[in-house]
């Protein structure tokens, strides 16, 4: 009961903190611009705390599921210092700076994960079974063959390969296996849609002779390691999104809650070791930092993917803005429908929750 609270607060107080840094991404390109910020707001009202300095306010709010960057006249361009009044450049600049800090935070950590020393296991990846007529069959790889690299990639767990693998998104793969003391190379296709069990390759691997390496990089490395990791991230996020309808797969998602769940295992594994734990909470604040970017990019309106994409018709129109009455419209029905979401999603997760059933699955 006591562990459950505390990861209560601690996923809070992460979600708090990924969303802040989001709206202080709003807050000094707005400044920048001059820009009127009417109140900046760590939660959401009613209002706890607040102090005024300058044309500011600056709150602590009592619901602590975020926060938010108030600015003057956001649709409305006839007020000196609104946002809507900007250029189409700056308000571009400004609508998309929080979700930018979004990514730059999942950057930031992903080096982070990379720059920590830590102990990773390293094995041999050995093939167990192949099914006929499966793409691996059909490429040429056999049970008892180790599988060194995939795509230029060499691999120390199992893991690798299936993280290659789901990069691939059905395009051939080039595996080097070694077999009776020789190297060979193959060609493996991926199924998109494969037979119940079977795996998009159809083999089933294990990791061998496991190892554990002490691994740490320098900080230049660790950047070029952490934009690369966030850039195949990106990557599994646009072949996720294409089987939805490529596949018919239904998307698996979560509110608040259902995070907090995902928070509260992943960080409650026996066995782990404080490091182990700190490195999980750092990758899964990567995760949901991008996923916010991610998000809050899309053209859906009431985002900033959806202000951004009025800004982008006027721009086409050179300069002729759709009448701020009918982007507020617009905006506010698609706040209601987000918000209509949440409250779907969130029952979905409290009903898991009450079930006892894992968001991680077994």
């Amino acid at each position: 009961m006591f562990s459950g609270v505390l990861s209560i607060l601690g996923f809070m107080g992460l979600l708090v903190s990924i969303v802040v840094i989001h709206e202080a991404g709003h807050f000094f390109m707005a400044k920048f611009f001059k820009v009127k910020v009417l109140e900046f707001g760590i939660g959401f009202p009613p209002r706890l705390a607040s102090i005024t300095r300058g044309e500011t306010r600056y709150s602590i709010n009592l619901i602590p599921l975020g926060g938010f960057c108030k600015m003057l006249g956001e649709e409305d361009p006839s007020q000196s210092g609104s946002l809507a009044g900007k250029s189409p450049g700056v308000r571009f600049l400004i609508l998309a700076a929080g979700p930018f800090m979004n990514l730059i935070l999942a950057v930031a950590l992903f080096s982070l994960l990379f720059l920590i020393p830590n102990d990773v296991p390293v094995g041999d990846v050995l093939v167990k079974d192949v099914i006929e007529d499966s793409p691996a069959w059909e490429g040429g790889v056999l049970a008892g063959d180790l599988i060194l690299e995939a795509n230029g990639r060499a691999l120390e767990t199992d893991l690798d390969l299936r993280y290659q693998i789901a990069l691939s998104d059905g395009d051939e793969m080039t595996w080097l296996i070694w077999r009776a003391g020789n190297e060979l190379v193959v060609k493996v296709v991926p199924r998109i849609k494969p037979p119940e069990g079977e795996g998009a390759t159809g083999i089933r691997v294990i990791t061998q002779n496991i190892e554990l390496k002490e691994r740490s990089v320098g900080l230049p490395r660790a950047l070029i390691l952490g934009v690369s990791h966030t850039g195949q991230t990106l990557v599994l996020v646009k072949n996720e999104i294409g089987n939805w309808f490529s596949a018919g797969k239904a998307p698996e998602v979560a509110g608040p809650v259902g995070m907090a769940q995902v928070f509260g295992e992943v960080t409650q594994v026996e066995g782990i070791s404080l490091k182990g734990r700190i490195l999980t909470i750092i990758s899964l604040a990567a995760l949901i930092s991008l996923s916010l970017s991610i998000f809050n990019f899309l053209p859906i309106p009431a985002l900033d993917g959806g202000r951004i994409l009025f800004v982008g018709i006027e721009w086409i129109r050179r300069g002729k803005r759709i009448p701020p009455q009918k982007e507020g419209l617009v905006h506010l029905f698609g706040f209601a429908l987000l918000i209509s979401l949440a409250i779907f999603i969130t029952l979905e997760d409290i009903g898991r929750v009450l079930r006892g059933e894992s968001f991680l699955g077994g």
